[in-house]
């Protein structure tokens, strides 16, 4: 069997000049902002435009560009060496959702490729309708497209998947080996927020984010004993998903807490890891009294997370249901916009 495998991303800008329409194609997505599309993309052309500025500032501390490509497509190619070594002849490519390449560019490239299966496979281990669903939503109107009629399955989520949570724990164990004894530490997980209407409509995403920090404890075994989960990144005047990120470095400074950041719902560095966690929070840990800051690295290609990779996409492709951590619908009944059945097709 000849298999594609296409790895959804968010993207960023590759170029100063690329931040505005980036943040334009972000906005413009009604998974983003819900409203008509006569209203949706002059306000999405107004909000890129205003916040445009303030974002090349942020790329500046990166050289002008987001990684995130290259981190992705370094992930494709660890997948694919993964899925080689058990005699899978398979290729991923990558599509992501604001900038390139876009799903329009990959289903092109897919069609040529002309595989008897897809798995699509989402780089957010948390399903969300604003990230996940946007994200298969796009890639089905391109493949539609791109005259693509090949059988597709999908990964819907995995966030306590056992690859997952050992690269994260892994990653977790690096930090606490540079603790300062005379020193006490909190385990802070940050994920990137969401607005509190979109939870309130039934999107699993914060109680899969809770969930995944449980099955990452669990695997620690009692080396940490304080910790927290917190959301990051809130723009807007919106009501967000709380605690913040900022709130509880702030609440750790006052405590007297030393602090081991967990970018728990990003698994490659760009911007809010790079920058808001490493920059701008460090700066405020500093400013908050925070003792010892430390962040923990995202878990990239580390074996452990593309070895889980390889055995979703495996489960997915064998089955006619999305691939799930659970073997099958892992969120509550009242979570109604659970991934697993609220993709449309």
């Amino acid at each position: 069997m000849k298999l594609a495998i296409i790895l959804f991303n968010l993207g960023g800008p590759d170029s100063p000049a690329a931040v505005e329409p980036f943040l334009r194609n972000l906005f413009s997505d009604p998974a983003i902002i819900s409203l008509p599309w006569a209203l949706r993309l002059p306000l999405a052309r107004f909000i890129a435009r205003r916040r445009a500025p303030l974002a090349r500032a942020i790329y500046g501390h990166m050289g002008g560009r987001s990684p995130i490509l290259e981190q992705t497509e370094a992930q494709a190619r660890a997948l694919e060496s993964e899925l080689r070594t058990r005699n899978i002849d398979a290729k991923v490519f990558v599509a992501m959702r604001a900038w390139h390449p876009l799903s329009e560019e990959t289903a092109r490239a897919v069609a040529a490729y002309a595989p008897d299966r897809l798995v699509l496979l989402p780089l957010y281990p948390q399903f969300s309708t604003t990230t996940t669903a946007s994200s298969v939503e796009a890639w089905r109107k391109a493949a539609k497209a791109a005259g693509l009629n090949a059988p597709e399955s999908r990964v819907c989520c995995y966030p306590w998947d056992k690859g997952f949570v050992a690269a994260v724990t892994e990653t977790i164990q690096e930090r606490l080996a540079q603790r300062h004894v005379e020193l006490s530490y909190r385990v802070l997980f940050s994920a990137h927020g969401l607005p509190e209407r979109v939870i309130a409509q039934g999107d699993p995403y914060q109680w899969q984010v809770a969930a995944g920090v449980e099955a990452v404890m669990r695997e620690l075994q009692g080396e940490v004993g304080d910790w927290r989960v917190s959301y990051q990144s809130r723009v807007g005047p919106l009501r967000w998903i709380a605690p913040a990120t900022d709130a509880e470095i702030r609440r750790a400074g006052a405590e007297g807490k030393s602090l081991i950041v967990v970018p728990i719902a990003f698994v490659s560095e760009h911007s809010e890891t790079l920058v808001e966690l490493d920059i701008e929070y460090g700066k405020l840990a500093r400013e908050a009294g925070v003792p010892h800051y430390l962040r923990a690295r995202t878990v990239g290609v580390t074996g452990a997370f593309i070895g889980g990779l390889a055995d979703l996409v495996l489960a997915a492709a064998n089955s006619d249901r999305p691939a799930t951590c659970g073997g099958g619908r892992i969120c509550p009944v009242g979570l109604t916009r659970c991934g697993f059945e609220d993709v449309e097709r």
